[in-house]
């Protein structure tokens, strides 16, 4: 048995369609079968709210008099591009204000406008023959706009993997905060009210198709950038009109110490047409799986610390390493709830009709990694391989005379083995002569817990260490943790004066 897109419609428009969220779904599957549930369920909504970084705006100011091409523009201090034509531009969710920095940014912007808040234009430009004005500067409302259309290259993730830190300082990420020794666990998305969690195969999903943003009606133009449906995490490209968008499902938001983002309510009708469209609408949580990934090893491929379903992750507890970890959601089950209940009323009252794609979305796709001609540099290429160091059974004395040669500020310290287990530098050595009661020897005074780097970890995350630390130095370790270099604050200055900054 199948239904066509017609029919559906048919049936939205005469009040007679069932329409059922994706939540509901699972349920009249198990209760009633698949084909009874095909013959009984016309449409299944579905819904996420949650950090969409990768969202904007196109904006229309008009033509002030005399004529200005804004060549540079701000909305209450925050930059948007105005690269586009002479009075249009685009503000991106996460671009930060220059005066309040990561406090206010493009999202807030966004919601400001939505919210019916004044904003603030400035626009500066050098002045041509046609657009003679130089600056302008004032206050808009969201009805002053010609334009204002959302246009989100990102948003809707398939899924999103857990994370956690194994690190024995807190992290805070686009994930939120993360605790040391994996000390929680963060996750979001909606899970099986996820859109794309209903339609992994794109079937139903992709150009053309009617969605809600923000409250407003609005359609998929396509793959979201980024997109990796062939593994599990398809995103969608989203748009819709500002002037009709509901600042109850826009808020904008901060993450200390990563930035500005916007929260956003999305959801996509999913007409149910055929056996397989069943079968995919009625995933549960438990089906849904992701990876807990180690936000603290600051490469591209993260390792994996588990795999955990939906269902575990909304639990609030899950097992990692053989100790419970508390979860939390970065997004809203319950405004993602919203998000569908919203979506079922308007169907269920005609005020939106569904299609199908007009061009399908690759499900197969992978999204690949930066293509880079030129690798950065490596601590390997600016590290001094001239290792002085001492072992933690000799004299404080010693120590003290290898520092005065002038050679280096900073001593490895190793034991028999030839492995580091410590560090001391001259402001030891000299608190060791005030007070020699803590003992002799360079054990007695060395810092046992040493922040290193490895040859061939990114210069950026090695200088990154050296500042969070408030550090000069670090050793450079081998994979048995014995020392065969120094990265200091001099060898530096061989990077910013090289080849790299060409």
């Amino acid at each position: 048995m199948q239904k066509s897109i017609d029919q559906i419609n048919e049936r939205i428009r005469d009040g007679n369609a069932r329409v059922v969220t994706a939540e509901e779904m699972p349920r009249i599957v198990a209760d009633l079968g698949e084909k009874k549930a095909l013959a009984e369920v016309d449409v299944v909504t579905t819904g996420t709210f949650g950090a969409m970084c990768s969202s904007g705006a196109f904006l229309n100011f008009g033509h002030a008099d005399p004529p200005i091409r804004m060549e540079r523009v701000w909305l209450n201090d925050v930059e948007a591009y105005g690269g586009l034509a002479a009075v249009d531009a685009y503000i991106g969710a996460t671009q930060q204000s220059t005066t309040r920095e990561e406090n206010y940014g493009g999202a807030h912007v966004i919601e400001d406008f939505i919210s019916g808040r004044s904003v603030e234009l400035r626009a500066i430009s050098r002045g041509t023959d046609c657009y003679p004005r130089r600056t302008i500067t004032t206050e808009l409302l969201l009805e002053n706009l010609n334009q204002a259309i959302m246009c989100n290259p990102r948003n809707g993730y398939q899924r999103y993997n857990a994370a956690s830190n194994t690190t024995d300082r807190i992290l805070h990420t686009y994930m939120g905060m993360l605790l040391p020794g994996c000390g929680n666990i963060t996750y979001s998305g909606s899970g099986l009210l996820n859109p794309i969690s209903n339609d992994p195969r794109f079937r139903r999903i992709g150009s053309g198709v009617p969605a809600f943003l923000g409250g407003a009606p609005g359609m998929v133009i396509g793959e979201g950038t980024q997109a990796s449906p062939g593994s599990g995490f398809g995103t969608l490209m989203v748009t819709a009109d500002m002037k009709r968008m509901n600042p109850e499902f826009i808020r904008a938001a901060t993450m200390t110490g990563y930035g500005v983002t916007l929260y956003i309510g999305l959801g996509i009708p999913i007409p149910v047409l055929d056996l397989e469209t069943v079968r995919s609408t009625a995933v549960r949580d438990e089906d849904i799986w992701v990876d807990v990934i180690d936000y603290g090893i600051p490469t591209r491929s993260r390792p994996s610390l588990s795999k955990v379903n939906y269902a575990q992750l909304k639990s609030g507890v899950v097992e990692l390493r053989g100790e419970e970890v508390r979860t939390s959601p970065l997004s809203s089950f319950r405004r993602a709830r919203v998000v569908a209940e919203e979506l079922k009323l308007w169907i269920q009252g005609g005020k939106m009709t569904l299609a199908l794609p007009t061009r399908r979305i690759d499900s197969e796709k992978i999204s690949q990694p930066m293509h880079e001609t030129v690798q950065g540099p490596r601590v390997l290429e600016i590290m001094d391989r001239r290792v002085i160091a001492i072992g933690e059974g000799e004299a404080i004395r010693t120590a003290a005379q290898k520092l005065l040669k002038g050679e280096t500020n900073h001593l490895p310290v190793i034991n028999e083995q030839g492995v580091l287990v410590g560090i001391v530098t001259t402001y030891d050595i000299s608190k060791a002569v005030v007070n020699p009661a803590k003992g002799p020897l360079v054990k007695d005074i060395m810092k046992r817990k040493v922040i290193t780097t490895t040859s061939e970890e990114p210069v950026d995350i090695a200088v990154q260490k050296l500042e969070r630390y408030n550090i000069s130095a670090l050793p450079v370790v081998d994979r048995e943790f014995r020392v065969i270099g120094m990265l200091t604050a001099m060898d530096l200055g061989k990077l910013f004066g090289g080849r790299w900054l060409k």
